[in-house]
């Protein structure tokens, strides 16, 4: 089968220094006379699944968990240690609240800046201006800076910019959880439609109720090992009877 992700026995390793250093002058000099020792910390081991096309695919676990991790380098921001992440199709990621954009500029500058970085042409970008505003509800703040946006009002701008199309595959990393109950409902409306013209769409959530209502199948991760992969009910809750919730 031509799944649209696989992830093949993927490794990520991080080098965490195991002592302080007080300037970078110190840490060239360590690193050329050799004198750094490091920490090797897993955030992800072997970890292997697929996902199909249309698929609403859920993954969970407590901080720490790797998660965020395994969305970076399906998106292709982190290159694994070992193994390797395949994917066909265009992807939005939202995957870090202010990725992507400059918190010195307004909301209007944001919408051209972040819309380029994810391909957008400018024309298109100015025939969807006021449907991307529209949608964030935010008419009133378009004219300042985003550095004085609360987290939830980036997140806004964020998803709007992101959904203004329909990409191949959908990445939201927590973006849900900030910002008032209406609209993480107005989110999920958008991503269900999207789910119904075919989107992928992959989910990382603390909220179990937004997994259980949205997703198709679940992972869970812990320690940056799978714990358990498979239908989104049985995953649920087995995650719930562990007390992790």
């Amino acid at each position: 089968m031509n799944y649209i992700i696989e992830v093949n026995d993927v490794t990520m390793r991080f080098n965490l220094s195991k002592e302080k250093i007080d300037s970078l002058k110190e840490y060239f000099i360590k690193l050329a006379k050799r004198q750094l020792k490091f920490d090797e910390f897993f955030a992800l081991k072997d970890v292997s699944f697929f996902i199909q096309k249309g698929e609403v695919f859920g993954i969970i676990g407590l901080n720490g968990s790797g998660k965020s991790t395994l969305l970076k380098v399906i998106s292709g921001i982190y290159t694994p240690t070992k193994g390797s992440a395949t994917v066909r199709g265009t992807i939005a990621p939202l995957i870090e609240l202010g990725a992507g954009f400059d918190m010195d500029l307004t909301a209007r500058e944001n919408i051209f800046l972040n819309g380029t970085v994810l391909g957008f042409s400018k024309k298109f970008l100015e025939s969807k201006f006021n449907e991307i505003v529209d949608f964030a509800e935010l008419w009133e703040f378009v004219d300042v800076p985003l550095k004085n946006y609360s987290s939830g009002m980036v997140a806004r701008i964020g998803f709007a910019i992101a959904t203004i199309t329909k990409p191949e595959i959908l990445i939201v990393d927590e973006i849900l959880s900030v910002g008032d109950f209406l609209f993480q409902k107005k989110c999920e409306e958008r991503i269900q439609a999207l789910m119904q013209e075919g989107t992928t769409v992959i989910i990382v959530s603390h909220t179990i109720a937004q997994i259980e209502k949205l997703c198709d199948r679940v992972l869970w991760l812990e320690k940056g090992h799978i714990k358990m992969l498979g239908d989104t009910q049985t995953v649920c809750e087995t995650y719930k009877l562990s007390g992790h919730i």
